[in-house]
């Protein structure tokens, strides 16, 4: 399955967890009930993921946990802040060249309409 298509699976589950929940709630809760969505959707969900940092060719770990990954290929960033700073782009990012994953989701759960939440990041993926 390419990419694209997980995340159009990702974003449907994201959506429904969203109507069924709203917004305010702890990020562990959305982190949850979207891991329960997509399991139910046939699709691999791996939780809290390792990653670690290769420095100047040395392996440092050092406790940077990927919320979601999807089928071993997609990132899931999940947040529920009052407004998406700058950072949170720039994490998925990093995450994505650490890790060598071409594509990234980043959903803020804490708003009024879950799409004005997502935000689609890529790094390098070709369609």
């Amino acid at each position: 399955m390419h990419e694209n298509d997980i995340s159009y699976l990702i974003r449907k589950a994201a959506y429904d967890v969203h109507v069924a929940l709203g917004p305010g709630l702890l990020e562990s809760a959305y982190e949850a009930a979207l891991t329960h969505e997509l399991r139910l959707a046939g699709l691999l969900v791996q939780n809290q993921v390792a990653l670690p940092m290769v420095y100047k060719n040395i392996q440092l770990d050092v406790g940077y946990r990927l919320d979601l990954l999807v089928e071993n290929r997609v990132i899931v960033e999940l947040k529920t802040v009052d407004s998406l700073l700058d950072v949170h782009h720039m994490q998925l990012l990093t995450y994505l060249k650490l890790s060598g994953h071409k594509l990234g989701l980043l959903i803020n759960f804490n708003v009024a309409r879950i799409k004005d939440g997502m935000f689609r990041k890529v790094n390098g993926l070709t369609e």
